[in-house]
């Protein structure tokens, strides 16, 4: 959930109870991977070994200091055949969102042991705001009340610690663990969302040795791409949206619920204050969250007939679809975004419209039906950013054997962005697109079956 996606509307961004963010990091050995603690609580970790490493806080500058990084272990059952890392996204989602899906991931990588670092400002790694993201404050691992106002001074008053926490630090981070952590056996890196955009850098910036391959699920536009970038996360998100509304168009089992086309029975409902009421104070934000997974997708045209009828029913059902999302990952400690994290390294890297305005934002988004709080999470004020390094925007010189895995229905990251990035990538090495016609975003998630087929083809290469 990764997602490179902001916390209100994702599932990357599913508020946990404070009586799961307040459990405590497993206990670690430096440096090396030792049984983890939490087996008597958590049965689903009840396998796993764990290490905490330290990492320079700035690869440039060692003398600096040192943060920690903390890595979960999944080991192969029987002879391993190699080892697959994992790198989440969002950029503020730790390695426990991908916990839920290690079956799938088994499945795809049969004999692999699934490496999974929480990278630098989440999880239980160090974090931006260690007193006010500790799983003992207030609001647990998420801000809270007084919270946020002390973590941003904190990140005002200490820039240079602040400005550590770049995307090429967390690059050179991910290196320096498979260096310290890998076997030297077949070794795949896998990211997801924001994890690629990471995974890139790292190959442009630190690239590991001996890697024998890489997978892309929903690739992030390329950093120079100014069509896509997430300042316009709302028109993709929206162009989605209408996509779907036109498919129930085509389909009779859809189609009869509604006397005219569907885009316009939305218009006309979003512009019906008593009718639109029970989506809430943002509408479309909460219409734009149900193009996030299939189910709730599917549900979409019911809920706008419903409705227009003045029935909640199937608006109730999406929601607590939802909610079983969210409920996948609550057993998770660590699980849950850092907004800290995600402010600071979208603001500095992932924005290409600094002038942008609220008042630009409103006018782009008027006449949309789906829309994302992301841009309004761009505008300057607030948590600090960093001026990017030259790395942004290079691509790596060369690299390994990559699978990039799509929907044509992703509300993120544009398929079209995607396949044009793919093209740029072609330059450096073997690259190959594979498309779900119906998936929307991380399809390791979303369209398992498809995600299995393919990485289990790209692994038997």
């Amino acid at each position: 959930m990764p997602a490179f996606s902001r916390a209100i509307v994702t599932f990357a961004a599913l508020a946990l109870p404070h009586t799961a963010q307040a459990q405590m990091a497993p206990t670690t050995s430096e440096g090396k991977f030792v049984p983890c603690a939490e087996g008597a609580s958590l049965p689903a970790l009840a396998e796993t070994q764990c290490a905490r490493v330290a990492s320079p806080l700035d690869h440039a500058a060692p003398a600096k200091g040192d943060i920690e990084l903390f890595v979960r272990k999944f080991p192969a059952r029987g002879t391993s055949q190699g080892e697959l890392w994992l790198i989440a996204g969002s950029p503020g989602e730790s390695g426990a969102s991908f916990y839920p899906f290690i079956d799938t991931l088994r499945a795809a990588a049969p004999g692999f042991d699934l490496i999974i670092p929480d990278h630098r400002g989440t999880g239980f790694s160090t974090r931006l705001c260690p007193n006010e993201e500790s799983a003992e404050s207030a609001g647990g691992t998420a801000l809270e009340g007084a919270e946020w106002g002390s973590c941003i001074g904190a990140m005002h008053a200490d820039p240079e610690r602040t400005q550590s926490f770049s995307i090429t630090n967390a690059a050179h981070d991910i290196e320096l663990l498979m260096e310290r952590l890998g076997t030297g056996d077949r070794t795949y890196l896998y990211g997801v969302s924001y994890g690629t955009q990471l995974v890139l850098r790292t190959l442009t910036v630190a690239a590991p040795a001996g890697l024998d391959g890489v997978i892309l699920d929903s690739l992030v536009p390329a950093d120079d791409d100014e069509r896509h970038d997430l300042s316009r996360r709302s028109q993709v998100t929206d162009a989605v949206g209408r996509q779907v509304l036109r498919g129930c168009d085509a389909r009779a089992d859809c189609s009869r619920y509604f006397d005219r086309p569907v885009e316009q029975a939305l218009e006309e409902l979003l512009a019906n204050p008593e009718l639109s009421k029970p989506l809430g104070p943002k509408p479309k934000y909460l219409l734009s969250t149900m193009l996030d997974f299939p189910e709730t997708r599917a549900a979409l045209p019911f809920v706008i007939a419903g409705l227009r009828a003045g029935d909640t029913a199937w608006l109730d059902h999406a929601q607590a679809q939802l909610a079983k999302v969210q409920a996948r990952f609550a057993p998770y400690p660590q699980f849950g975004s850092s907004i800290p994290l995600v402010s600071l390294i979208s603001g500095s890297e992932n924005n290409r419209r600094p002038a942008l305005t609220a008042e630009t934002i409103d006018s782009e988004e008027a006449g949309l039906l789906f829309t994302s709080p992301l841009p309004r999470h761009l505008l300057p004020g607030g948590f600090p950013t960093y001026e990017a390094g030259p790395e942004l925007g290079q691509l790596p010189e060369s690299i390994p054997p990559t699978l990039v895995l799509h929907g044509k229905l992703d509300p993120k990251t544009a398929h079209d962005g995607a396949k044009a990035y793919v093209d740029r990538l072609r330059a450096a090495g073997e690259i190959e697109l594979a498309s779900s016609e119906t998936a929307p975003h991380y399809l390791l998630m979303t369209d398992p079956d498809f995600f299995v087929a393919q990485v289990r083809a790209f692994l038997a290469e």
